[in-house]
């Protein structure tokens, strides 16, 4: 499934690194970033988080929150939220529901070999819960700030 900008995202129920609950209806009401990552500390990922954490506060200002998704479990996303003093929440998808649903499983190639995994994204939705803008096959080094540039512009 391809989710067009202009259009509605699908609802999710995943749980936080703390075990609470979280769907679209609970995120509503203010811009949110949605990223998609393949798994907790591995050096894209650390690399993409750091960037978001880094400038969390200029998000902050705009009103907007961001998610972290991957399949990792709770403990998973404790222990990298500790080892890089992440400020913002990472859901976890272990069953990769919410990772298809956002079409964005498919297939990856890397140094020459093909596997099914995370093509690491990135979705912008407003407050209603519409797909501003979504990145896909992102490069983690500065894809944070151009993220940030679109939620300032729009």
């Amino acid at each position: 499934m391809s989710l067009l900008e202009g259009s509605k995202v699908p609802d999710f129920n995943l749980i936080d690194q703390n075990g609470d609950l979280i769907n679209l209806s609970s995120i509503s009401g203010k811009p949110a970033v949605l990223y998609f990552y393949p798994k907790d500390d591995t050096p894209g990922c650390t690399v993409e988080a750091c960037e978001f954490r880094d400038i969390y506060e200029e998000f902050n200002k705009l009103d907007c929150e961001i998610y972290g998704i991957s399949p990792d479990d709770e403990s998973s996303h404790n222990k990298f939220i500790d080892n890089h003093s992440l400020p913002f929440t990472l859901l976890c998808d272990p069953d990769k529901k919410m990772i298809q649903e956002y079409g964005v499983w498919g297939e990856k190639n890397m140094y020459g070999k093909k596997s099914m995994g995370i093509i690491r994204s990135t979705f912008l939705i407003d407050e209603d819960g519409i797909l501003l803008k979504k990145w896909t096959n992102v490069q983690a080094k500065g894809h944070a700030e151009k993220v940030k540039e679109v939620l300032a512009n729009s």
